[in-house]
């Protein structure tokens, strides 16, 4: 028998901003079920990574069904899991955590929810080489997508060079038929590259600035960001300006919270009707935000 009410939420740092509890209680409520999404922001309340275990025995305890996790989080919490699942495991990041009969179970939609932004947004790009910068929790899961994609080159480029060895090391491990290669510099991955992923937090409200000089983009690369806060960073504007094709993270967003929606509830959400949730939730947003000006 199916549950008539869930409670849930985020677990992250400086998500005040994000839309996963409109996307949720949303499409909870055409369904005809109470759903509660709640943003715990370990920053604002000042809980350490090491207390992640500990949140996790509190969530229980009072009540909570599950978790999607974001940035920077998504690593860490996997050895606090009972099990994952195999995208999770062979991806070492964990964004959606559900309890099942006393255990945490870790998922990875991510990777998946990209991958259909890129389908439906990107139609055709071509994939043959492809940059990717950042080397964390999404960036692991982007560039796991590309590689089941069909992607035949992947370089990855992070600040910390380590992450992006082991990163790289490690889908080359799953994926022997195709390169995957580490660029100690930018300049370095973007170099012939037919497309650019954009899989760190800079550019975001709470990291602003370029991961890298727009001077690196060409037009015939095409561009995706997981940031969706702001909708268009300055380096996705740069890239747009410059004739790139472009997506924005709100379609990796929608589609990935449309899978963590079925493995929390078990029921079948229509994630176009949540792409227009989030468009409503925007448009409502700029109309505030002119009256407030």
């Amino acid at each position: 028998m199916k549950k008539k009410s869930y409670l849930l939420g985020l677990i992250g740092s400086g998500i005040s901003a994000s839309r996963s509890p409109l996307l949720h209680e949303a499409e909870a409520a055409h369904h005809g079920i109470q759903l509660v999404y709640r943003l715990i922001d370990l920053k604002r309340l000042r809980i350490e990574t090491d207390d992640l275990k500990h949140l996790l025995q509190w969530a229980e305890t009072f009540g909570f069904d599950g978790f999607n996790v974001t940035h920077p989080y998504k690593a860490t919490v996997i050895p606090l899991l009972h099990s994952v699942s195999s995208d999770a495991n062979a991806i070492d990041a964990a964004n959606t955590i559900v309890l099942q009969e006393n255990r945490w179970m870790g998922h990875n939609t991510d990777w998946s929810g990209f991958a259909e932004s890129v389908r439906r947004e990107l139609p055709g790009v071509p994939t043959g080489r492809v940059a990717q910068i950042g080397a964390g929790g999404a960036g692991a899961a982007t560039a796991y997508a590309m590689l089941r994609m069909g992607a035949g080159h992947v370089s990855i480029h992070d600040i910390n060079l380590a992450r992006a060895t082991k990163l790289a090391s490690d889908l080359q491990a799953q994926f022997p038929d195709r390169q995957v290669s580490v660029a100690a510099v930018a300049k370095d991955a973007l170099t012939r590259a037919d497309g650019v992923i954009l899989a760190t937090p800079v550019g975001s409200l709470n990291y602003p600035g370029m991961p890298f000089s727009p001077e690196l983009i060409t037009g015939n690369m095409w561009v995706a960001d997981v940031i969706y806060t702001p909708l268009e960073t300055p380096l996705l504007r740069a890239a747009r300006e410059a004739g790139c094709r472009t997506i924005n993270g709100s379609g990796m967003l929608i589609y990935q919270a449309a899978e963590a929606f079925r493995l929390f509830t078990g029921l079948t959400p229509d994630p176009l009707r949540m792409v227009r949730y989030f468009e409503s939730s925007i448009e409502s947003g700029r109309r505030q935000g002119h009256a407030a000006a």
